[in-house]
């Protein structure tokens, strides 16, 4: 074993903590932002990988083996989410369901997939996830590529006539969902006015919301996450900007309002449909209200990432990764949280899409619109 990978496995076993008192008869695993500006996101992971292992356990396992849960933090760092991988590969983990953002999840997917371990993203939407011919990867989201032909076609329609500005932030999410929007957005004969880039985790996005300004932007199109365009809403509503701000599903988070606070009103964004509100979800909705927890965003399709994994052991009769893989690549349904859902060759999930949804009152699921 080299230097580097040596060293990559002692920084990591600083990140992942161990979830389970007892030794596991299988390890299952979540990785995401669990700590970092994007901290939301991993606690949403946390609470639904949490309760997915706690049910299956209470159901008598898989194929009668108790699940152990470890949480790795990357904190959608793309060096760390790869010392994390290694640190996992250490453990023997059976599932990996993460990581949250795509540019720790593709990393760290190589090294899933030179150890044969199964990866199945809640959250990563990125089409490179499952474009290099990688068995073992798969994801219960949807993709940047269909995500933004509803944004697209979203912003075409309703704002065709007015100034359009395309934001991101450089990270792989982020610009390839704002390249997605702009794609179909120009497809449908509108040409931006304005095509920028930020960077991260700054404090002062002024310089932006100035030029945004002089350019006399109508809608602001932000790929990118909720911390960055909190903080971007803000400015602009001080230098009296009324512009109509659009993103994608990394805003699908209360704490996107605790920073703009009435700012964010009007506030749209492109996400997967809300689950939570299925009533067929009634009962374990009810479990995290009665525990003071909303399970927004990603909670649940961490749970039912779990889930798919566990249904695929069941029908494989084993854990052994290679029989897994075969079984969440055999066209078979799984039934979870998220509906029926099958993977197609790729790993990819037969989503049922992308909503428009609207802020209002602190809260995004009033006045949701289906695709356009």
């Amino acid at each position: 074993m080299s230097k580097t990978k040596l060293g990559l496995l002692a920084t990591a076993s600083a990140l992942v903590l161990s979830m389970g008192a007892a030794k596991a008869d299988i390890v299952v695993a979540t990785v995401g932002p669990m700590t970092g500006p994007y901290a939301a996101f991993g606690e949403q992971m946390t609470q639904g990988a949490k309760k997915a292992v706690e049910d299956i356990n209470a159901a008598g396992g898989v194929n009668g083996e108790k699940l152990v849960l470890e949480i790795g933090d990357d904190a959608c760092d793309p060096k760390q989410a790869v010392a994390v991988a290694n640190q996992l590969v250490s453990k023997n983990v059976a599932l990996v369901a993460g990581h949250f953002c795509s540019g720790s999840s593709i990393p760290a997917s190589e090294v899933y997939f030179e150890e044969g371990i199964v990866q199945i993203s809640p959250a990563s939407t990125n089409p490179q996830l499952t474009e290099r011919d990688m068995d073992n990867v798969f994801r219960v989201c949807g993709r940047d590529d269909q995500q933004g032909e509803v944004a697209g076609k979203y912003l075409a329609a309703n704002f065709g006539d007015k100034k359009i500005a395309i934001v991101h932030d450089k990270q792989a999410y982020s610009k390839g969902l704002a390249d997605e929007t702009k794609k179909n957005l120009n497809a449908a004969g509108v040409t931006e006015a304005l095509y920028e880039a930020i960077t991260p985790a700054e404090k002062d996005y002024s310089a932006l919301v100035t030029k945004l300004k002089a350019a006399g932007i109508d809608v602001l199109y932000y790929g990118g996450y909720h911390t960055e365009l909190g903080l971007i809403v803000r400015q602009m509503r001080a230098q009296g900007m009324d512009t109509k701000v659009m993103s994608g599903d990394a805003i699908n988070t209360l704490e996107y309002w605790a920073i703009t606070g009435d700012a964010g009103a009007g506030t749209i964004f492109t996400a997967s449909p809300a689950i939570e509100t299925d009533p067929r979800n009634a009962e374990l909705v009810k479990y995290f209200d009665d525990i003071g927890y909303k399970p927004e965003g990603y909670t649940l399709f961490t749970y039912g990432a779990i889930q798919s994994w566990a249904q695929a052991a069941a029908k494989a009769g084993t854990t052994d990764s290679e029989a897994v893989i075969e079984a969440l690549h055999s066209g078979a349904t799984f039934d979870t949280v998220l509906g029926a859902i099958t993977f197609d060759a790729k790993g990819d999930v037969d989503a049922p899409g992308y909503w428009v949804y609207n802020w209002k009152d602190g809260q995004y699921l009033e006045g949701a619109i289906q695709n356009p």
